[in-house]
């Protein structure tokens, strides 16, 4: 009868090596372009194209493809360096943000204005990241993610995640507008358009309409409407690809995605869904009154919340928004 392998026999079967070699690999850190995605610096291929342009220094020379991140390296990209260790794994969070007038989407301010970063809860690692922006004058729904790859799909031109605004025009807008704004308007920096126009009612020589963009240009809203010569007077972001602004949600007020709103979120970019996701407590100040599922509203539910002094816009209850 032959005898009983002892585990030093054992460990030198193939099955064993393989997964001793794996363990090894592990050791060896991961590559500095995964590594970066994850910290919202840029994409996977944004970064792999810094590195063949030499603009990513590890430890003194430039890195290459397929080059990982131990501890204790030093990466710089761009002539700055890197706190690359504070992009480690971590469940991904995503909030929804109320954001008020006033205040600018950035992390510092040298001008001393009302940031929109100071008011979300802190992690213990790593950051959050801003999915697109709102200008000081624009309100509404704005989401932030600690997964620089969910962020970049959000965020990425190719994706063509379309956005919502609730806007208040000042004059009248004729079916000729309507059909110039979906059909697409020279800007400065090029050619674009509305993808869904809808009307909503209003008062006197106020308007209020529901627009839909595929893009995160600087003001585009604002600069579509104003190249018809017409004054938008309020405007609020009240949709984001599958996400609303949620009933009940204040301005400064967050609201974080469930487990299941963010499996639901991470499918919809082409992203894995993860388990056992790690919620964190906001601060008082902007504690949500309802933490209610994300779901598709009505109109009729997504009223925004303007100062008494406003005019409201009439919306229609049983009309949904096009995707």
């Amino acid at each position: 009868m032959k005898p009983y392998s002892s585990d030093k026999e054992v460990a030198d079967t193939p099955t064993k090596q393989a997964k001793t070699q794996k363990s090894d690999n592990k050791l060896e850190g991961e590559r500095i372009q995964k590594v970066l995605a994850r910290g919202g610096v840029g994409s996977r291929r944004e970064v792999e194209r810094w590195i063949t342009e030499g603009l990513v220094i590890l430890n003194g020379q430039p890195a290459v493809l397929g080059g990982r991140l131990k501890a204790g390296d030093d990466l710089t990209l761009k002539g700055r360096p890197l706190k690359w260790e504070k992009f480690g794994v971590q469940p991904t969070q995503v909030l929804i943000y109320h954001k008020p007038t006033g205040e600018i989407v950035t992390r510092n301010d040298p001008e001393d204005r009302p940031v929109v970063f100071k008011k979300l809860p802190k992690l213990q690692t790593g950051r959050w990241i801003a999915v697109g922006r709102l200008d000081i004058n624009t309100q509404g729904l704005l989401l932030f993610t600690n997964n620089g790859e969910l962020a970049n799909r959000l965020m990425h031109p190719s994706s063509e995640i379309d956005r919502e605004y609730a806007v208040r025009i000042l004059g009248e807008v004729s079916e000729d507008h309507i059909a110039q704004l979906k059909k697409g308007v020279e800007l400065e920096d090029g050619l674009a358009k509305f993808d869904d126009i809808q009307f909503n009612g209003g008062e006197g020589a106020n308007r209020w309409y529901h627009v839909t963009v595929k893009e995160g240009r600087n003001r585009l809203v604002r600069r579509l409407w104003e190249a018809l010569e017409f004054q938008v007077s309020r405007l609020m972001r009240v949709r984001y690809g599958p996400i609303f602004l949620p009933d009940g949600l204040s301005v400064r007020q967050v609201h974080e995605l469930t487990a299941r709103e963010l499996d639901d979120l991470l499918t919809f970019v082409g992203l894995p869904g993860e388990k056992n996701q790690h919620i964190a407590k906001p601060r008082t100040q902007v504690k949500p009154k309802s933490q209610a599922p994300i779901k598709e509203r009505t109109r009729e539910s997504r009223k925004p919340e303007w100062n008494k002094a406003d005019k409201k816009p009439s919306y229609d209850k049983h009309k949904r928004p096009r995707r």
